[in-house]
C-alpha cells in the first residue's frame, strides 16, 4: 500500500455496528481487500492517533439481489473490527 488512506476505506455505520461501537472501544471499518491485519492496525494508530490492541477482519461475500426480472449481486468487501486501547477513542 501506497498510503494509509488506501488501506482503510470507509467506516461501517450499521444497527450492528453501533451496537458494537457503543462502548466506545470497538470502531467497524470498511478495508482494502489486500490489506492484512498489521497493515490496517497501523493505518488506524496513524490516521486517527490512538493505541489499537486487536484487529479482527471478515471477508463480506455479495449477496444476491433482484429488481424486477434483472438479477444481479451486491459488491463483495472485507470489514475490520477494531479494538482500541483504554483511554483511545475514535469521534466519527
Amino acid at each position: 500500500m501506497k498510503d494509509y488512506r488506501d488501506v482503510i476505506l470507509a467506516p461501517i455505520a450499521t444497527e450492528k455496528t453501533t451496537n458494537l461501537m457503543a462502548d466506545g472501544t470497538r470502531i467497524v471499518f470498511k478495508v482494502n481487500k489486500d490489506a492484512n491485519k498489521t497493515q490496517i492496525k497501523q493505518a488506524v494508530e496513524k490516521i486517527y492517533n490512538v493505541k489499537v490492541t486487536k484487529v479482527n477482519t471478515l471477508n463480506v461475500r455479495p449477496k444476491k439481489k433482484r429488481v424486477g426480472r434483472y438479477t444481479g449481486a451486491t459488491s463483495a468487501y472485507k470489514k475490520a473490527i477494531i479494538t482500541l486501547a483504554e483511554g483511545s477513542k475514535i469521534e466519527l
